[in-house]
């Protein structure tokens, strides 16, 4: 989640999810931003998912389940729906895609704390979030509202991640193009806002090369897991994997054969 678009949400979410495949776990990833969707792209895939009766069989690419509603529409054709649409579509990600036996399940969020962040509290309560911000102090205050959102939901916000940390320049210096702090900002204050400890999970330094990967339909975490980026994000991967999955065992509540 993030309270503002640009910050990297759907970039960072690609990376983690083919960092977790990597890892050996069982992932898929659902695009839930309908209007700005991005994901089929960024992971490479242009397959249309199978019907199997009322059942959905979601594309894998890079070892990870991808289902978005860019897999549906024609072209670069708009989706222009409203909240009970939205709600609908998500609904039928959830209870009529065919997800398996997953590990881990990463929902990548429109900006901002409307329609979709309400139907996935609804939908799935037990869905934990995971706010992604820069380093501008402007866009960490957005941010922090978009996580204080789980005070009214009472989700669990595990982390937060600072993307655009910095630039390193050929001479080894950092560039804060950005500034810095927010991302430290957000977790300190949300922490004390939730009552619980919301850590700083990485700070994803500022490269080109990570723009790139996207556009190239191959997370950066695949193509240069060793650069500093790649680092930084397996790190977060690593510290979302080793703890306790918050739907591990959870029943979704959701039956795809009741409409």
């Amino acid at each position: 989640a993030s309270g503002k678009g640009g910050v990297g949400k759907s970039t960072v979410t690609v990376n983690l999810a083919a960092a977790m495949a990597a890892r050996g776990l069982s992932v898929g990833v659902l695009d839930a931003d309908i209007h700005g969707h991005s994901i089929p792209r960024m992971m490479g895939t242009t397959e249309r998912p199978t019907q199997v009766e009322s059942m959905i069989l979601p594309p894998i690419a890079h070892e990870v389940r991808v289902i978005s509603i860019a897999q549906f529409t024609q072209g670069n054709t708009p989706v222009v729906w409203r909240g009970p649409m939205l709600h609908r579509a998500l609904q039928q990600f959830l209870a009529d895609v065919y997800w398996g036996d997953l590990d881990v399940l990463l929902l990548d969020l429109p900006p901002g704390t409307g329609d979709i962040a309400i139907s996935v509290a609804q939908l799935i309560p037990n869905a934990e979030i995971l706010v992604v911000t820069t380093p501008q102090l402007a866009a960490a205050e957005v941010a922090e509202r978009a996580g204080s959102i789980a005070l009214q939901t009472r989700q669990r916000v595990v982390g937060v991640v600072e993307n655009m940390s910095g630039l390193t320049l050929p001479d080894g210096t950092t560039l804060q193009v950005f500034g810095e702090g927010g991302g430290r900002q957000v977790a300190e204050r949300l922490s004390r806002a939730v009552g619980a400890d919301v850590p700083l999970l990485g700070q994803i330094p500022l490269d080109p090369e990570l723009v790139a990967a996207g556009d190239s339909g191959t997370p950066l975490v695949l193509s240069a897991p060793d650069s500093p980026v790649g680092k930084a994000l397996r790190g977060v991967a690593d510290s979302l994997s080793s703890r306790k999955r918050g739907l591990a065992g959870v029943s979704l509540g959701l039956d795809p054969t009741r409409r």
